[in-house]
């Protein structure tokens, strides 16, 4: 005869069952709660290329059109007749030359601030940053107008200074907090001074969240808008406002504006895929070591 199973041995294998059941209702339920959020961020997206290679009166159809022949039209017009490639050049400018800037201004005072626990001046960068954008732009609309600098890189370099700095200021506190003051006691005693040990020891230490800062920097002036919108001018206008070239009174030039929207996302997209490692790598190393 067959022994009888005790009680217990049937209660565990039950739980057990039970564990796994629970374990993959949870594993289903978070693929599809990722699912989702990538389907609601990443559709936009998809939605801009579909509008970027079909026809405008595919795009004006009351119906979504799903199936269409792909047309290059809308790239062709947007880099023939609209000069966009000179407005793309403006953006790296303007992006480039003020993250720069905010790299010289802003890890000096990153370092200030963690070495010398200067919380106020902390807060006060805090506060520049988070402020609303348009308390900004009449002051200086109207000192850049006196100056005669609207329409310069200038002007618009040192309005983005607002949108990078305090970025990349409070990303390296964290860095250079973590930085060991033994190895600048080291350094002085070997004759170094206090900017020397900076450049010398500290910075090549905190490479990857310099690294990070700079990419976010770069992404939030050539993604900037406002700034770019009343202070640029033909000669300066960046690509977020040579959008406004495809919408008229009358009519707007859907494909056009897809076919922008993609050229604009493209050199971030592959900017950011392209050195993704040292994003997270230093914001990442910034979050442990502060």
């Amino acid at each position: 005869m067959t022994a009888a199973v005790p009680a217990s041995a049937l209660a565990a294998a039950e739980a057990a069952r039970r564990a796994r059941r629970a374990k993959l209702v949870k594993t289903i339920g978070i693929f599809l709660l990722i699912a989702i959020v990538l389907v609601i961020m990443l559709f936009p997206f998809y939605w801009m290329v579909l509008t970027s290679l079909r026809s405008q009166v595919d795009n004006v159809s009351r119906v979504p059109v799903w199936w269409f022949t792909p047309t290059w039209e809308n790239y062709q017009n947007v880099i023939s007749r609209n000069n966009f490639l000179t407005f793309t050049w403006n953006s790296f400018v303007v992006a480039a030359l003020s993250t720069a800037i905010g790299l010289v201004l802003g890890l000096p005072a990153a370092y200030s601030i963690a070495r010398f626990k200067q919380d106020g001046l902390a807060l006060a960068i805090l506060i520049a940053r988070l402020t609303p954008y348009i308390t900004y732009l009449v002051p200086w609309y109207l000192a850049f107008r006196a100056l005669g600098l609207i329409d310069t890189y200038l002007a618009l370099t040192l309005t983005h200074l607002i949108v990078g700095m305090p970025l990349i200021v409070w990303i390296m506190i964290s860095f250079f907090e973590g930085v060991p003051q033994d190895l600048e006691e080291a350094a002085f005693v070997d004759g170094a001074t206090r900017i020397g040990a900076f450049v010398r020891v500290i910075l090549p230490l905190s490479t990857p969240g310099i690294v990070a800062a700079s990419i976010l920097a770069f992404i939030f002036s050539w993604n900037q808008f406002l700034f770019s919108l009343v202070l640029s001018g033909p000669n300066t206008r960046p690509v977020p406002v040579a959008v406004f070239n495809f919408i008229s009174y009358g009519q707007i030039d859907f494909g056009g504006l897809g076919a922008a929207a993609v050229m604009i996302t493209l050199p971030v997209l592959i900017l950011t895929l392209v050195i993704q490692r040292w994003i997270v790598t230093g914001l990442t190393m910034g979050a442990v070591k502060g």
